[in-house]
Parts: structure tokens; sequence; C-alpha cells
């Protein structure tokens, strides 16, 4: 079965292509629930207008379906909570 630390890393090779961080790192990802051989995703964009949410979604899902025991990844977008960068994010973007 696939674990959540195999999904994470997936995650973790995937950059917003405005911020060039990984969507982890950024904590846009804020839920992962594994159902066998089935994975359910809710992430959410660093602005709900987004421009690169469409790709973030479809990359995210098709990178993580390439796992080779996982056969389908659904992606919801969340704004709830509003993201918000942690410090070392907001340090690594010039905000501090």
């Amino acid at each position: 079965m696939i674990t959540e630390e195999e999904i994470i890393a997936v995650l973790q090779t995937i950059e917003d292509p405005d911020l060039f961080l990984d969507l982890w790192f950024l904590g846009l990802i804020y839920d992962i629930r594994i159902d066998e051989r089935t994975v359910e995703i809710d992430m959410t964009f660093t602005t709900p207008l987004c421009p690169s949410g469409p790709t973030l979604v479809e990359q995210v899902r098709s990178e993580v379906c390439k796992l080779e025991e996982v056969d389908e990844v659904e992606v919801r977008v969340v704004f709830e909570p509003p993201w918000k960068p942690n410090e070392e994010v907001k340090a690594l973007m010039g905000l501090v």
C-alpha cells in the first residue's frame, strides 16, 4: 500500500512556478487521504486567482498517479483556511 511519505516525496518535486518553491514546503497541501489505491489531496493556492492553479492541480494529479500503487488521484482545491506562509517561507520570499 502507498504511504503518505511516498506521496509527500512526489509533492516535494512540484514547484510553484512563481515562487520556485515546492508545494509541500510552501504549505499548500492541506490533507492527504489514502484509501487502498485511491489518493485524495486537499490543496490550496497562494492566492484564489492563481493563474497557475489549473496547471498545478493537473501536475499534482499526474505525478502522484505515476506511483505504482496508485490507480486514482482526486485533487480538491480549498480556500479554508486561507494560505498563510510560515516564517521560513516568508524569509525566503523576502517578507521578513
